[in-house]
């Protein structure tokens, strides 16, 4: 892995609709379904939920840490993205879907943003880098999680829809 990389996206083709992989993915109460890392999400205010600007709260465990990050909605495009930004301003996470043959393709992307960078240098100093570096593993490791688990649920749904 290289230390000073930032951003990382991933691809699979899933057998199922742009529009029914938005409504999955976008549904964050159900993140803990696919997700290696972030166990459960709740949108903080139902009114808003899943609209540009709406917030969510997620609890995330890994061995010996569980901690809750507040994160917001800052792109939600019905069938072509949804993403949000931990902290408002740390890391953006989000989902795109591109029509295939067979298909959507379903991307996932992260990106450690300058702010994020800034926070963890000032929160862990001399240890920040290396925490970036255990985030960015992470992140690396979950994502290919992520979008298998998301496949295989989105499969079995339309497969039972058939």
């Amino acid at each position: 892995m290289t230390p000073n990389l930032r951003q990382h996206q991933e691809s699979v083709t899933v057998n199922a609709s742009a529009e029914a992989l938005y409504n999955l993915v976008s549904d964050v109460t159900r993140t803990g379904e696919w997700s290696p890392v972030c166990k459960t999400c709740w949108w903080d205010d139902e009114d808003s939920a899943g609209d540009v600007g709406a917030w969510f709260t997620g609890r995330n465990e890994v061995p010996g840490r569980t901690w809750e990050t507040r994160s917001q909605v800052v792109a939600a495009e019905r069938g072509r993205e949804f993403a949000w930004v931990v902290g408002g301003k740390y890391v953006r996470w989000g989902f795109t879907m591109t029509p295939a043959e067979s298909g959507t393709v379903l991307t996932e992307s992260w990106e450690f943003l300058p702010e994020g960078i800034a926070m963890f240098k000032e929160k862990f100093g001399d240890k920040a880098d290396a925490q970036i570096a255990d985030r960015t593993r992470q992140a690396l490791d979950g994502i290919p999680k992520t979008l298998a688990a998301i496949k295989q649920i989105a499969e079995s749904v339309t497969a039972a829809q058939m």
